[in-house]
């Protein structure tokens, strides 16, 4: 993991400097914090990986890779805002440090990641979407603890409000048309959708 989290992969993307060794450290930092459960250092790490395998399918894969850096380094749950607040903190950290075309690119396709709804023409959006999604196409055990972990960062929440908000969530996922858009992920669609319809419906048997 720790090449993928790595001053020398972010350097690759952002130049070698004291600006970008700075804020390099800031972004781990960010996705160290003690309250991230799921979306911590080995889900950047997982995210940096598959987009690495499929950025061949992306025409500025540096754009998706950097934007993976960013599309969750602010998570809180407690707000609703997350990924408008993470790509302010993108464009924040990363001007001077790569081009101004680049950089808003970088900004859409962390907003993109709020509801993983790429265009059809939208390879950089499918390469990043795919890989953020890419943990609900894990084996069962796999998924299990994934949504244990996102129930353990919703601590504050009561089992009725955590379970309604779930649901809905899951149901905004079903409802995609797909929820992969790349050829080399569109085996991933049968397992994701049972894995969301099984814990979809353990939470309906919750909340009735």
């Amino acid at each position: 993991m720790s090449d993928l989290v790595g001053f020398e992969a972010f350097a690759a993307l952002a130049g070698d400097s004291p600006t970008a060794r700075t804020e390099w450290a800031a972004v781990v930092a960010a996705w160290s914090e003690p309250h991230r459960r799921y979306h911590g250092l080995h889900h950047l790490a997982a995210v940096l990986g598959l987009v690495g395998e499929l950025g061949g399918s992306a025409p500025d894969p540096a754009a998706v890779a950097l934007a993976a850096w960013y599309h969750d380094v602010v998570y809180d749950p407690r707000r609703g805002d997350n990924e408008q607040v993470s790509a302010e903190r993108a464009r924040a950290g990363l001007t001077g440090l790569v081009p101004p075309a680049r950089l808003e690119e970088v900004v859409r396709l962390v907003l993109l990641t709020a509801g993983h709804d790429a265009a059809p023409d939208d390879g950089n959006g499918a390469v990043l979407c795919d890989a953020d999604l890419a943990v609900l196409a894990g084996p069962p055990e796999a998924y299990a603890a994934y949504a244990s972990a996102v129930r353990e960062e919703y601590g504050h929440l009561s089992d009725e409000v955590f379970t309604a908000g779930r649901i809905a969530v899951l149901e905004s996922l079903l409802a995609l048309p797909a929820l992969y858009r790349l050829p080399a992920t569109a085996h991933w669609e049968p397992r994701a959708r049972a894995n969301l319809a099984a814990e979809l419906s353990v939470l309906r048997g919750r909340a009735s």
